[in-house]
């Protein structure tokens, strides 16, 4: 009876050792995965566009040293 219960103990740690690796490879690959344009294919979609308002002549406050 006792060698059941570590054999099913020794299963259930593998297990979850395996989801864990597989998790961490594949959060790897997410994280090192290229995210820049490639030629000959479309740019990814970007989150955020920047734009400046319209007329805008540069910054309201000059910075001036000395």
């Amino acid at each position: 009876m006792a060698g059941d219960a570590d054999s099913g103990a020794v299963r259930e740690l593998l297990v979850v050792l395996a989801v864990a690796g597989a998790g961490l490879v594949l959060a790897m690959v997410a994280a090192f995965a290229p995210w820049h344009p490639r030629p000959g294919r479309a740019a990814p979609a970007g989150l955020v566009e920047l734009r400046s308002p319209a007329g805008s002549a540069g910054p309201a406050v000059e910075l001036t040293s000395g």
